[in-house]
């Protein structure tokens, strides 16, 4: 009987020992990868644009969860579902649990908005995605992720009998846990999670439906017929691949958990071990959005690697050879753009025969590889595309005829449009 119990407490010192190892590793992990891409943002001034404030608003989050949250829940498992403090607390840790959890999920359904306006309308994207928006869109996270967690906790609105949760002790064990109704579930797993998994996933479709046809549309020209030619096919796999990491981790790291959330709050209690599992694979999501949304951009990935090598952060050397390639293409797309331009043109005044390439050549500007203006540094990802306005760049002109039989030379408008695709 005594060499029973020996084992028994053996066997449970060890688990502990191994969920405790497993769960501080998380934390780190998830600790030293949000502070990494709030250092790479603040020293590299090439990171700080509008769109990676959603991804350090992301970051900030999920330090937050790793800091704040994480230990107090590791503590929790490895004291056997006891809380060893007062029962204040525990409900301003279940709030803040609850209110940094939605807010990353938020971050995610924003981030997947701003990059969608990037790829459907580059045009009209700095007139829709301005400052002042962007911080109305982070204000509006934070209200939205405390409107579910600590008003309805601290007022017993996601509790059955309306009561303040956690005020019952079990068996003499002072329980921590999250008490749920159907109204409660019903409206927060709809508003923060639902709602935004559908919009993202319809966006992520569409921006990879976008970025092929770029891809394609890049490849066909003529100056990309080189051996450093990545085929579309390959292009599109990497965007497949690419999208299907981002959105496959969220759903396989939240749906779960929202699936059981829901189901406690309509019909009953669940299992504490699947309570568990569920509420720690949502935290993983937590380590893994360092890696997914910023360590696969290769700006990211040059100020880590410069972070560790503790090295000022510096341009990528290879920003140089890739700016001219992709220049040198964008260029080629427009000639051949403006070629067929001359040729509806003419077609249009009665003409029916084309005008030569000669001609064509003698009206155009200097090619881009010898004028003396730089096209901006080309976002190499889909995460950072951006319309890259530029004056005084290559320009085509278009002769528009007039009464008297003259062509005028009219220039199109002075700014160039740069699709990036996957690098």
């Amino acid at each position: 009987m005594n060499s029973t119990n020996v084992t028994d407490g053996s066997l449970r010192l060890l688990e502990k020992v191994l969920i405790g190892t497993a769960l501080t590793v998380l934390i780190v992990v998830t600790v030293c990868g949000n502070v990494m891409v709030c250092l790479a943002v603040y020293l590299s001034r090439r990171l700080r644009s509008l769109t990676n404030c959603f991804i350090v608003s992301l970051a900030f989050t999920d330090l937050l969860l790793g800091l704040l949250v994480l230990p107090f829940s590791a503590l929790y498992e490895i004291s056997s579902h006891e809380w060893l403090m007062n029962i204040t607390f525990c409900n301003v840790y279940i709030s803040l649990d609850v209110m940094l959890c939605t807010a990353s999920i938020l971050n995610l359904f924003v981030i997947s908005l701003d990059r969608y306006y990037a790829i459907t309308a580059p045009l009209r994207y700095t007139t829709v995605v301005t400052p002042l928006r962007v911080v109305v869109a982070l204000i509006l996270i934070w209200v939205v992720s405390l409107m579910v967690s600590f008003l309805p906790i601290s007022l017993g609105w996601n509790t059955n009998d309306t009561t303040i949760q956690n005020q019952n002790q079990l068996n003499g064990k002072q329980e921590c846990k999250l008490e749920v109704n159907a109204t409660y579930v019903l409206v927060d797993g709809l508003l923060t999670f639902y709602l935004p998994l559908i919009i993202m996933c319809i966006t992520y479709y569409r921006i990879f439906k976008i970025a092929r046809e770029q891809a394609k549309r890049i490849n066909n020209s003529t100056c990309c017929k080189t051996d450093r030619t990545i085929l579309p096919t390959v292009k599109e796999h990497k965007a497949t691949v690419t999208l299907a990491a981002v959105m496959g981790a969220f759903i396989i790291c939240w749906f779960p958990y929202f699936t059981v959330f829901t189901y406690r709050g309509v019909m009953g209690a669940v299992c504490d071990p699947l309570l568990t599992v569920v509420l720690w694979l949502g935290y993983v999501n937590s380590a893994l959005n360092p890696i997914l949304y910023a360590a696969l951009n290769r700006d990211f990935r040059t100020a880590y690697q410069r972070l560790l090598k503790c090295r000022r952060i510096r341009p990528d050397a290879r920003e140089t050879s890739l700016s001219h390639e992709m220049r040198d293409k964008t260029c080629n797309l427009m000639t051949n753009l403006y070629e067929n331009k001359h040729l509806e043109t003419h077609t249009m005044n009665g003409k029916a025969t084309p005008l030569i390439k000669e001609t064509i050549k003698r009206n155009q500007n200097p090619p881009c590889d010898t004028s003396n203006s730089t096209i901006l540094p080309i976002c190499r990802s889909l995460w950072l595309a951006k319309v890259l306005p530029k004056r005084n760049v290559w320009i085509p002109v278009f002769e528009k005829p007039t009464a008297s039989g003259q062509n005028i030379e009219q220039h199109s408008a002075p700014h160039t449009v740069i699709y990036c695709v996957f690098s």
